[in-house]
């Protein structure tokens, strides 16, 4: 398994019979004469693992402090305190890994490292998108690492695997508590009494040394939060998030569910003639579509857009979200395809992966074409976030393809799943490191400062990242630009050391050193001048 490995009860390797995980009689699609056959919706039923590891007093302590601190940190927003959370929920998931016997393997190391380079982006970057695409990526992958997978079942069912565990997991940490006795019970109210008389020594002592000193009181006060009345129902409701997810990664590490194990029968094969004949006519479509993005490519583009009637840009726009389109239907057909191929000689599994294998090349073309004419587009009218966000998407697309290709030349493709999800978390981790806002908004103003146009709808509704591009522009294409941001980051006020990112930190310096208008209705006008209209600047 890729995560931690365990033995099994009767001392058989990890993953069952066989070695490993997808091996065996009982774990891939086939099974041997005289067992049972799998019952409907086998999927959701995964069994149970050799040995599930009791809660320990420092797995719950561990989790309880998670709570706390995600009630007490995350209050005020995302930023370095999601790392600080996460290393108490990953110390709690690791003192119930070393219980349970497990080791962690290479792949363990993969995703966990992933996953810190994911919850890095809240940290660096405030645009709200990248941030929680970023947040749902790193937990998906702390879910694989601490479940392993090498399987299409283990690999995808691991990574939402946290969900199922929530609740389980406070049933899990009760019973441990029930079965510590009046031993534990009385070392937990001992902890108890302890926190409740170090938490009145340090605010006593803290509020004599800030008295006495102006730069302890501002290091104090940027440590401590304030509280008020109103906000005790969300930082409950953070405390119970904290603790809940804390609980569920110690459960999965104490000894995850075999996703590997869910058993997946293929499809009934098909004869040859009626699953190779419509692969071979949309091989002849796609074709077709190489030979025309060749003739274009090569100098028959004015005819092509004559005969069209259309302009360059507008053959870029209108061409791209339907090439888009045919890239996720066709990675649809493939897998349906590859379900019911025929298998029953060496030809036949020749002829699956000529047509699927032709049909995968095929599509690079498409999505060759599809990223010329929006990176054509893209230089004709300017980088947005959703540009740049569908761009992101079909290189991804164009990567899986190619490792289905390989995958069809090797003579096993047991890796495929791990390198198709890794490559998705690679995506995903490059896409919010890069900061998409602040690329943009480098991107528009050199492109104002080589043509002097500039799309300002577009950038005004771009995040904090954006500010140091943006404040490179002149006059009063800097105040509308900056308008919106300035008026939001006024409005929300300071924000606390390990609730913000360094992105917002640098913009707010910029705007303290440069201030924009008073008002808003100023920067209101700026943007009249420079050609935007009032109704267009406050979305009327």
């Amino acid at each position: 398994m890729s995560g931690f490995s365990a033995p099994a009860a009767d001392g058989t390797p990890p993953g069952g019979a066989g070695g490993g995980p997808g091996h065996g009689p009982a774990a891939g699609p086939y099974r041997a004469p005289g067992t049972p056959a799998p019952q409907p919706f086998a999927w959701l039923r995964p069994s149970e693992p050799e040995r599930k590891a009791p809660a320990t007093g420092r797995t719950v302590a561990a989790a309880v402090l998670t709570g706390l601190l995600t009630s007490w940190l995350l209050a005020a927003g995302l930023g370095v305190n999601l790392l600080l959370c996460a290393a108490f929920a990953a110390t709690g998931a690791g003192i119930a890994a070393r219980t349970a016997g497990r080791r962690p393997r290479v792949w363990t190391f993969a995703w966990s490292a992933l996953a810190l380079a994911l919850l890095a982006v809240p940290a660096l970057w405030e645009a709200g998108w990248p941030v929680l695409l970023s947040t749902v990526w790193a937990v998906g992958l702390a879910s694989l690492a601490l479940h392993g997978g090498r399987r299409w079942s283990g690999v995808l069912l691991a990574l939402p695997g946290l969900l199922w565990q929530l609740l389980p997991g406070l049933v899990w940490a009760r019973g441990a508590l029930r079965g510590r006795g009046a031993a534990g019970r009385g070392r937990a109210v001992a902890a108890l009494k302890g926190g409740l008389v170090a938490a009145v020594l340090l605010v006593v002592f803290g509020a004599l040394f800030a008295g006495a000193d102006a730069a302890m009181a501002d290091v104090l006060g940027s440590l401590v939060p304030s509280v008020e009345l109103g906000e005790f129902p969300l930082r409950a409701v953070l405390f119970v998030l904290g603790l809940t997810t804390a609980l569920g990664f110690a459960h999965i590490a104490a000894g995850p569910r075999r996703w590997d194990r869910t058993p997946v029968r293929p499809g009934r094969a098909r004869g040859r003639l009626e699953w190779a004949l419509p692969l071979a006519a949309l091989n002849l479509m796609f074709g077709a579509f190489a030979v025309v993005q060749a003739v274009v490519v090569l100098g028959g583009g004015e005819a092509v857009l004559e005969r069209t009637g259309m302009s360059r840009s507008e053959y870029a726009r209108q061409g791209f979200w339907q090439l888009l389109v045919v890239t996720v239907l066709t990675l649809v057909v493939v897998a349906v395809a590859k379900r019911w191929a025929p298998r029953a000689t060496e030809a036949d599994r020749r002829l699956a992966r000529l047509l699927l294998g032709a049909l995968c090349l095929l599509t690079l073309v498409v999505v060759a074409s599809a990223l010329g004419r929006m990176w054509f587009y893209v230089d004709a009218s300017g980088l947005t976030v959703l540009r740049l966000w569908v761009l992101a998407v079909e290189i991804w697309l164009g990567v899986v393809f190619l490792l289905l290709i390989t995958a069809g030349l090797t003579p096993s493709a047991g890796w495929l799943p791990r390198a198709v999800v890794l490559s998705a978390a690679l995506a995903a981790a490059g896409y919010g490191l890069i900061g998409p806002d602040a690329l943009v908004a480098e991107q528009n103003v050199a492109r104002f400062e080589r043509t002097g146009t500039i799309d300002l709808r577009n950038v005004r509704s771009l995040s904090p990242d954006a500010v140091p591009a943006l404040d490179r522009l002149p006059g009063d294409y800097r105040t509308c630009a900056l308008g919106v941001i300035a008026a939001g980051l006024e409005h929300d006020g300071p924000t606390p050391w390990y609730a913000g990112s360094l992105a917002g930190a640098r913009a707010r310096d910029i705007l303290a050193g440069r201030p924009t208008a008073d008002r808003l209705v100023d920067r209101g006008y700026a943007c009249d001048r420079v050609g935007l209209r009032h109704g267009e600047v406050f979305g009327g």
